[in-house]
């Protein structure tokens, strides 16, 4: 990391502070963590983390970052990333200390860094029904809202109603689900350069005791099929018309395949993990073998679904 870096946020939030744009007690910032305690594959080095605990502190910071050029990535629970092992030169900007769950009738209003979890677990206490399939993903509401999080046969669009965001001029926007192009694992947030502040969630009244056991039904699945024993960002590739990419994996023989301390795990070879103190280069060669083994075998280019923090 870039001690500048580090430096000139700290001036920046000075002047923020005695300018009475913003109070210390509104965030909260980290000149050095580890990303490796901030992601699911526990990895990465070094950056400089800012934590605002209201969207109000969040909408000042982030612009202050803009209008300053000072290099930025938000971040919420980090469980579909990859930090880079040399860490990241700019300003890790975290939604985690910001999580507002408001109940509207059958709505819910989710701040960004609320967890998927926590947010199904809302749903199921006051009795609403049609995000249990969202109970056990290890992400937060924007990153569900930016790639359109799913399972089970669920996803994210059939229960969202709208998002507000900050778009790239600094205004604070509202679009309905139907205007944020949301489709396989993409949203319109991937070309806008907005950043997700909340999102609205429709669902249905339902019996509370029945959605739990749905919700403990799925968690099981997931610890029966699902490596969920070792750090890792879910799955690692996208799906493929016609084809599970998990089965072309494992006919490969790429099962238990390792580069380092990185695997392909072998209960589901859709996951690539953390077995033994990856390095994230170790865990960016193993990806690059697989798809290089899948193209040659069957002629498909199979996608990474995970991010690179850059």
């Amino acid at each position: 990391m870039s001690v500048s870096v580090s430096a000139e946020v700290s001036s920046l939030l000075s002047e923020l502070v005695q300018g009475g744009f913003i109070g210390e007690e509104e965030f909260e910032f980290c000149e050095e963590r580890a990303l490796s305690t901030l992601t699911t594959f526990r990895t990465g080095g070094p950056a400089a983390v800012l934590s605002p605990k209201s969207q109000k502190a969040f909408q000042i910071l982030l612009c202050a970052l803009r209008e300053r050029k000072i290099p930025y990535f938000v971040l919420g629970n980090g469980s579909n990333v990859i930090a880079p092992d040399e860490g990241y030169r700019g300003v890790i900007l975290s939604t985690l200390l910001w999580k507002n769950l408001e109940l509207a009738g059958d709505r819910i209003i989710a701040s960004s860094g609320v967890s998927l979890t926590a947010l199904a677990l809302f749903a199921q206490k006051n009795a609403l029904t049609g995000m249990e399939f969202f109970y056990g993903i290890p992400g937060s509401v924007g990153g569900a809202v930016f790639m359109n999080a799913g399972a089970y046969g669920g996803e994210c669009k059939s229960i969202l109603e709208s998002v507000c965001f900050l778009s790239a001029s600094g205004r604070i926007e509202t679009l309905p689900v139907s205007e944020l192009e949301m489709g396989y694992r993409t949203s319109i947030f991937e070309k806008n350069e907005g950043i997700i502040l909340s999102a609205v969630f429709r669902l249905q009244k339902g019996d509370a005791a029945e959605i739990r056991r749905t919700m403990e039904d799925l968690m099981s699945r997931r610890v029966e099929k699902q490596p969920l024993d070792y750090p890792s960002a879910g799955s690692t590739f996208k799906r493929c018309e016609g084809r599970f990419t998990a089965q072309m994996i494992d006919e490969a023989g790429l099962k238990g395949a390792r580069i380092g301390g990185a695997m392909v795990s072998k209960k589901h070879a859709g996951f690539v993990i953390n077995y033994d103190s990856a390095s994230s280069e170790d865990i960016f060669r193993l990806i690059e073998l697989v798809r290089k083994t899948i193209f040659e075998k069957e002629g498909i280019h199979i996608q990474c679904e995970v991010r690179t923090i850059r």
